[in-house]
């Protein structure tokens, strides 16, 4: 307990407390040696904030009020907050000897959501600010989301799915139940719907399909109905078809999609995230998982099959999106699919797309996330180098963070 030794001492905190500090300025001018504000590069750029959002973008000091806190990064190079299309946010593991991810004490789901946090914070550690988080147990996605929303819980902001649709391969599926599914649901007060449309996952890459066409269309048809989106799962050739002709917004993962697969997907604008490095992730931390050893050959060889997919949707002129699938300690490394992006023939502009213009409208938000311009969410990223040049500078040179207006990652040198 703090005592206060005088009668004048508590006058002093009360004029303290009345007082504006200047670091509250509730206006705010980034300034960035240059900025990629998802369309442009803008040189010496300044980038005005009131509150939680951006009212002007220009270059030098123009229309930068003397009142205004600036931030001074003209070393680095700005770029919009990002967007990782796919996470399991509450997958948390505590790191602990003797303990696997998957094989950690069980815990009530309220103490998984708080501890989550760090996933949270090294999601935010890599420049990204907005999350579509695809699949979670006992609704603690929407908890963790409402948290962060309440600025309970530091994180990126969350569009959550709750528990995804799961069906046995050939099993007997009611429509009339899949379609109160979705209404329970939306009633639940998920952003969208995530579905299983086939097995694979972690070290299992079978890719037999659970959902035929016709289920999948009453899933998301009756989800488009009430304005929710639809992603749909599938490892394999044939799920990712059904998906694709289902009008699933995005197709998650995926090996050997055919070239009429591929054309459809182009034609309706459907978004193919393919979620290529987190595979890897799951061959370097395989000693992490206890993954038997020969699950690794099979992983590579998803893995190898994935780029490939992704080599010839790129030529096909397929909408990619930038989704990590990370879980546990995989947070921390969500823009590496960029890399893979690159290397599948997309520019480095292009794929920075895949994470800020082409994300924020696969979420509905192409007017409040993905670009920095006036009436945009105020959420921007610092990084060393030149993104337009080397996309390793978005991966591995994030140094400043800040989202709705408020800094939550400073690594800049002091």
């Amino acid at each position: 307990m703090i005592r206060f030794r005088s009668f004048r001492a508590p006058l002093v905190v009360i004029v303290l407390v009345l007082v504006p500090s200047p670091a509250r300025a509730q206006t705010k001018a980034v300034r960035f040696g240059h900025l990629w504000d998802g369309s442009r590069v803008v040189t010496d750029a300044v980038v005005v904030i009131d509150k939680d959002r951006i009212t002007g973008v220009g270059s030098g000091n123009a229309g930068v009020s003397t009142s205004a806190d600036v931030i001074d990064l003209r070393r680095y190079t700005g770029i919009p907050g990002l967007i990782d299309l796919h996470t399991h946010m509450t997958y948390y593991w505590d790191r602990q000897p003797g303990t696997q991810p998957r094989r950690g004490p069980r815990r009530l789901p309220a103490v998984t959501v708080y501890l989550a946090q760090d996933n949270a914070r090294r999601t935010l550690d890599t420049g990204v600010t907005t999350v579509r988080d695809l699949g979670a147990a006992n609704d603690m996605d929407l908890a963790m989301r409402d948290l962060i929303n309440l600025h309970a819980m530091v994180g990126p902001r969350m569009f959550v799915s709750g528990q995804g649709f799961t069906s046995r391969a050939g099993s007997p599926v009611d429509l009339e139940a899949l379609k109160k599914n979705v209404d329970d649901h939306v009633k639940a007060g998920v952003d969208c719907i995530k579905v299983y449309g086939s097995v694979g996952g972690f070290e299992n890459v079978n890719t037999t399909q659970t959902f035929n066409f016709e289920q999948m269309k009453t899933i998301v048809d009756a989800a488009h109905a009430q304005k929710k989106k639809v992603a749909i799962h599938s490892y394999g050739a044939s799920g990712a078809k059904d998906a694709v002709r289902a009008g699933a917004d995005s197709v998650e993962h995926g090996i050997e999609l055919d070239e009429e697969t591929l054309a459809e997907m182009a034609r309706r604008g459907t978004v193919w995230v393919p979620t290529i490095d987190h595979n890897q992730y799951y061959v370097d931390a395989k000693d992490e998982f206890g993954f038997s050893p020969e699950s690794i050959g099979p992983l590579q060889r998803y893995i190898e099959q994935n780029f490939e997919s992704a080599r010839r949707a790129v030529k096909a002129g397929v909408r990619l999106g930038m989704g990590s699938d990370a879980v546990y300690t995989m947070f921390g490394r969500n823009t590496r699919e960029l890399l893979w992006f690159v290397k599948a023939g997309l520019t480095p502009e292009q794929a920075l797309a895949t994470a800020t213009t082409t994300a924020a409208e696969l979420l509905d938000m192409r007017d409040r996330l993905g670009r920095v311009a006036p009436g945009y969410v105020a959420d921007l990223v610092a990084v060393d180098g030149d993104p337009m040049k080397d996309i390793g500078a978005v991966v591995n040179g994030v140094r400043w963070v800040m989202k709705d207006g408020a800094v939550v990652v400073d690594k800049r040198a002091k």
